[in-house]
């Protein structure tokens, strides 16, 4: 079927050509804008024109009814559809028969590829997300950090890119040494082993307790960057215990890693690249593209994008945040010379990256062009804001353990729990299926309340919802193979039987596809995926409501609505792939 729109763009444009006035030049297919008609008795493809009125001196409507003659008397469309002028718009009715049958083989012969474009072929793309201190669990707000970033992730490449996948790993400075000090003052040599803790939960727990010991002894800070000073002049012992504890957060922190689903191409360690970027600034300098204050810190002038100034290193030489970032970027691009860096961080970094952004700038690399701030979002949970110090956060593993019990519980409650196999597996998919879908449902950029038993409901636009759409589809194939689809397996595939209104709108979709991945990954936004799977299987309920499958009459009948429903299915499995909902044939 997309060979047909390209048919019928280049067809416009050929059209509008010959009616250009003198000295200007050929309309290309690329200037042709296509859309979907919101009513199919209008079309199934909508070209508007408005954009040619300038250029052809005359309404739009009126340039839709000049090329209607040379539309249907272009050889290259005849036999792909019938035209329909409405106002300014050229609408298209595709003949069903022959576009049925190109989306089914299309779906059918390429299964798991179906899908995939080129569009991003040759592209590297490298993507940073998580980014989780070693002092505590990854929580609530890293959760859809990791949901975007490794969704994005896998859309990209689905679109044709070469992806990498970084993660900096936050484990030095003073909020680790919280956790240390804590740990010499009350954890009396114990392990995460030896309490049966998680080690990042055990980790975080220590720092909790840091918390409420300062409370009462106003000098705790002051221990902390004592314990700091001590871990940057290399103390062996304080080093020593800055590695036990950090090996036990990360040991923890790569388990939820490996339970929801998501990885990692490299992972940065601050505590090895902090010091990165201090000759960049220094060289930058020298040229001029810095200045020095009386306290001898460095400094940018960010007049020229609209802001004030900012400290680039410190009066003693120091570095901040900034001249990290600055110096990894540089060591990132040097490593894996990428196209396009997308740094998934929350919305509250925006200033930080249009700073960095512009001090690559001023220091000559031309590639700064191709980093993007993906920003999100807060999410909390109704109750209110999360706060780690105070032991309030949501810990990860705990939410899906939460949302794990619920599942549980729906599938006891319908005496599911010999039909499913193995009620803990599926639960546990039922689980990251609902936390992910109701994480990537929402609009990266907009605040969100995670709520529990909404993100749960096996009705309406939900992960377990979709989860059962794709179950139901597996039931009636393996009903197929039965006695129960004798009738199915006499008959013929034939595609132009599938004319009803409720089988020709899930086709059209099932089409769309692969115009959907090219968006997502052009927006960056997994949310139009989640949407997309919404829409398919709505589409289908009403098709499956509408159209007897296996219990058609006519043998040629079930077979191609056979086909269709094998077809959804190849798409629903590929499309919750991309937005970490996992797919059940059982539920």
């Amino acid at each position: 079927m997309n060979d047909i729109r390209i048919l019928w763009k280049e067809s416009i444009a050929r059209a509008l050509t010959a009616l250009r006035p003198d000295g200007t030049e050929a309309v290309s297919a690329e200037r042709i804008i296509m859309e979907t008609p919101p009513d199919p008795n209008l079309g199934d493809l909508g070209f508007p024109l408005f954009s040619f009125a300038k250029l052809m001196h005359c309404a739009p409507a009126k340039i839709a009814a000049d090329i209607l003659p040379l539309l249907q008397a272009d050889p290259a469309v005849q036999g792909q559809g019938t035209i329909k002028v409405v106002g300014p718009y050229i609408n298209v009715f595709l003949p069903k028969g022959d576009v049925a049958g190109q989306i089914l083989n299309a779906i059918l012969t390429q299964k798991d590829s179906y899908g995939k474009t080129n569009t991003l072929a040759g592209k590297k793309i490298m993507v940073e997300f998580s980014s989780p201190n070693t002092n505590k669990p990854l929580h609530l707000g890293h959760l859809r950090n990791d949901a975007i970033g490794e969704s994005l992730s896998r859309i990209l490449k689905f679109g044709g890119a070469e992806v990498y996948k970084t993660n900096i790993i936050n484990d030095r400075g003073v909020h680790i040494c919280k956790s240390m000090l804590a740990y010499r003052l009350f954890g009396n040599g114990t392990d995460p082993v030896k309490e049966g803790i998680k080690p990042d939960k055990f980790v975080g727990d220590m720092y909790v307790r840091f918390h409420k010991y300062s409370k009462e002894h106003p000098e705790a800070e002051e221990e902390a960057q004592a314990l700091l000073r001590k871990w940057e002049s290399g103390d062996p012992e304080t080093l020593e215990l800055w590695t036990l504890m950090n090996g036990w957060a990360l040991q923890g922190i790569q388990q939820t890693y490996k339970r929801t689903g998501v990885s990692f191409d490299k992972l940065f360690f601050e505590s090895q690249v902090y010091r990165k970027g201090r000759a960049e600034i220094l060289e930058g300098l020298a040229r001029g593209v810095f200045y020095k204050d009386e306290d001898n810190s460095v400094w940018i002038d960010l007049a020229p994008i609209g802001l004030d100034k900012k400290v680039l290193l410190r009066g003693d030489g120091t570095a901040l945040y900034i001249t990290q970032d600055i110096g990894l970027a540089i060591t990132r691009h040097g490593e894996w010379p990428f196209d396009k860096l997308i740094y998934v961080v929350g919305n509250e970094q925006i200033y930080h990256f249009k700073v960095l952004f512009y001090v690559l700038k001023q220091l000559g690399h031309e590639w700064y062009t191709g980093l993007h701030h993906l920003a999100y979002g807060m999410v909390n949970l109704p109750e209110g804001k999360m706060k780690s110090r105070e032991g309030t956060v949501v810990d990860a593993d705990d939410l899906i353990t939460d949302l794990k019990n619920g599942a549980l519980e729906e599938i006891a409650a319908k005496g599911r729990e010999e039909a499913v196999g193995n009620p803990e597996e599926v639960a546990e998919k039922v689980a990251l299926g609902a936390l992910h879908y109701f994480l990537l449902q929402v609009d990266a950029m907009k605040d969100m309340l995670f709520n529990t038993k909404e993100s749960l409901s096996f009705n309406g636009n939900t992960g377990p919802y979709i989860q059962y759409m794709g179950a139901r589809i597996s039931s009636i194939l393996r009903k197929a193979e039965t006695e129960e689809g004798k009738n199915a397996k006499a008959g013929t595939v034939k595609p132009e039987l599938l004319g009803s209104e409720a089988e020709w709108a899930l086709l059209k979709k099932l089409e769309e596809f692969p115009a959907q991945i090219d968006k997502a990954a052009a927006q960056y936004t997994p949310t139009l995926i989640t949407g997309y799977l919404y829409d398919v299987c709505k589409l289908f309920s009403r098709f499956y409501h509408d159209c007897p499958i296996l219990a058609a009459e006519n043998p040629d009948t079930a077979a191609t609505r056979l086909a269709l429903a094998r077809a959804v299915q190849i798409v629903l499995k590929n499309a919750t792939e991309l937005v970490l909902v996992p797919f059940l044939e059982v539920m």
